[in-house]
């Protein structure tokens, strides 16, 4: 491969003048060397552009914008993706974490395999303040697997990422499948809060290919911390909204009935268990834009109380 194909590195960011240094260090120090860094500031109200201007002088593969005003989050996205000028798509969010040799050992399931959507990483989560780290979204070995168990696994509670931030796509597929807003009918404006539209980029990736990468080491790093987005969202509005969009993609993509009807039971139980938050939410059609009678795997229902009862009696021991 030699480093021939460019990469961009896109990083949206508002408000992270204490911290954004360090993903823009690890971007910029990858040893894959022919890539560019775009950062588009979405008119941060601290001194973050100032460390951006000044971050970015020294380098000439270091593009450096700011928005007029805040456009929201998910329009930053799509902003950074106008400025690329390659055709591999790494997003790394402003509070997020690669290792140096993130895109040297990414890049190759993309380049060498025309039928392969995306490739992730192994991933490890911390936490600032309390020093808690843990491993996320191992799957297995390091290869290549069927888009199908990606899909199903999103959809019924797989350890799969919902956000692209430990992953890395062709730019047409970000084109084509960030969705700005997620349409619905509970009132909800996916432009500004951003959960769910991460997710989407996955699924309807996923769709279009028979095959995804995965990359068994340690390699994306996600930092937990009061202003991140899904931190600062109760965990029952959270996982509402990222029905809802998943919701969309089963509604017009999915024409597996039992696949839809199993995951109709996580949502149902999901609302048992957790409600909406403040969303209103009361049954399963709330989900959808149609107003057709949806189903249920019963079987899969009473294995997911089963699961839940097994839990909570593991937890008295523990």
């Amino acid at each position: 491969m030699n480093n021939f194909q460019k990469v961009s590195i896109l990083i949206p960011v508002y408000n992270r003048s204490e911290i954004i240094m360090e993903s823009l260090n690890s971007a910029v120090n990858q040893t894959y060397k022919n890539i560019e860094v775009i950062v588009v500031d979405n008119k941060s109200t601290d001194n973050t552009f100032e460390i951006l201007k000044k971050f970015g002088k020294p380098y000439s593969n270091v593009r450096v914008y700011q928005n007029e005003e805040n456009i929201g989050p998910v329009r930053n996205w799509k902003k950074c993706l106008d400025y690329a000028t390659s055709e591999y798509i790494k997003i790394l969010y402003s509070d997020d974490l690669i290792a140096f040799d993130f895109i040297e050992k990414t890049m190759p399931y993309l380049v060498v395999n025309d039928d392969v959507g995306f490739v992730f990483t192994g991933t490890e989560i911390f936490n600032d303040e309390t020093g808690k780290i843990s491993r996320a979204y191992i799957i297995g070995d390091t290869g290549l697997y069927d888009t199908k168990t990606f899909i199903e696994g999103c959809l019924l509670g797989g350890s799969f990422p919902v956000s692209p931030g430990n992953a890395l796509f062709r730019k047409k597929d970000i084109e084509n499948n960030l969705i700005l807003d997620v349409p619905n009918k509970i009132g909800s404006d996916f432009r500004t809060h951003a959960i769910g539209n991460d997710l989407l980029i996955y699924l309807l990736t996923a769709k279009d290919y028979p095959r995804f990468a995965f990359v068994n080491e340690t390699l994306s790093f996600f930092r937990v911390h009061a202003n991140s987005i899904t931190i600062s969202s109760n965990a029952a509005e959270l996982a509402t909204l990222y029905n809802v969009a998943k919701a969309y993609f089963v509604e017009n993509y999915v024409i597996n009935e039992g696949l839809r009807k199993k995951f109709n039971t996580r949502v149902l139980v999901n609302l048992l268990l957790r409600g909406g938050g403040n969303i209103r939410v009361r049954k399963i059609q709330d989900f959808y834009l149609t107003d057709d009678e949806f189903g249920i795997d019963y079987l899969f229902l009473g294995k997911l109380i089963l699961r839940k009862i097994f839990s909570i009696f593991l937890g008295w021991f523990v």
